[in-house]
C-alpha cells in the first residue's frame, strides 16, 4: 500500500478514535456532575423516578434501590413529599408508580406524603407529568434515581423550568456496565434534543 493510500485509511481512523475518546471523557464528566448538588431537604418535593416492575408486582433491583434511597431521604427529612412516577410498560402488569407507592407505605411512609404519577413512559414524561401535579410555584425539586441517571434527569428538569438537587441510588452491579454505556448515548441524545 502506498503512503498516500495508507494516510487515506489512517486519518479517518485517527479522527474516529479521537472523537470516541473525547465523547467518552465528556460523558464521564457529565455522569460525575450528575451527583451534585446533593439534596439537603430544602425542596418540598422529591421526584422518585420509576424503573422496571417484574411480574407479580415485584420491583426490579434498580427500582428497589431507588425506593430505598427515597425511604432513607424521607425518613431524614419529614417535610418532604415524594412524587412516585412511572406508568405501565408493555411487559409490566401494573404501573410502576403504584408499586412504588405500596412499597413506601409498607415501609412506613404515610399516604399523605406520596403523590402518584402513573402515566409516564420515559424520563422526560416522568418529570413533565410530575410537574403538572405540583403547584405552579414549585421551581426546584429533588430528583431520586440511579446514580448514572441523575445528570440526564437534571438536564430534562432544567428544560422544563426546574432547578434540581439530587439523591443518588446505587446501581445494581450485575447490570452497571450495560446501563452506564446505554446512558452515555442517552445523555448525548438529551443534550441535543432536550428530552
Amino acid at each position: 500500500m502506498s503512503k498516500k493510500k495508507r494516510w487515506i485509511v489512517l486519518v479517518p481512523l485517527i479522527i474516529m478514535a479521537t472523537s470516541g475518546v473525547g465523547m467518552w471523557m465528556l460523558t464521564s464528566k457529565w455522569l460525575e456532575d450528575g451527583l451534585k448538588p446533593k439534596a439537603n431537604g430544602s425542596n418540598e418535593y422529591a421526584i422518585v423516578l420509576g424503573a422496571k416492575v417484574k411480574q407479580g408486582q415485584i420491583p426490579s433491583l434498580a427500582l428497589r434501590y431507588r425506593l430505598e434511597a427515597a425511604l432513607e431521604y424521607a425518613n431524614t427529612y419529614h417535610n418532604v413529599k415524594l412524587v412516585v412516577t412511572g406508568g405501565q410498560g408493555p411487559d409490566e402488569d401494573i404501573e410502576e408508580a403504584v408499586v412504588m407507592k405500596e412499597y413506601l407505605m409498607e415501609n412506613g411512609i404515610p399516604e399523605s406524603r406520596i403523590i402518584v404519577e402513573d402515566q409516564s413512559t420515559s424520563t422526560y414524561e416522568n418529570l413533565l407529568f410530575s410537574q403538572q401535579l405540583l403547584p405552579d410555584s414549585v421551581t426546584s425539586v429533588t430528583i431520586i434515581t440511579s446514580d448514572f441517571h441523575l445528570q440526564r434527569a437534571k438536564i430534562i428538569a432544567e428544560g422544563i423550568g426546574w432547578n434540581a438537587d439530587v439523591v443518588a441510588a446505587k446501581t445494581p452491579l450485575i447490570s452497571e456496565s450495560k446501563l452506564r454505556l446505554r446512558e452515555r448515548a442517552a445523555l448525548l441524545k438529551t443534550f441535543v434534543s432536550g428530552k
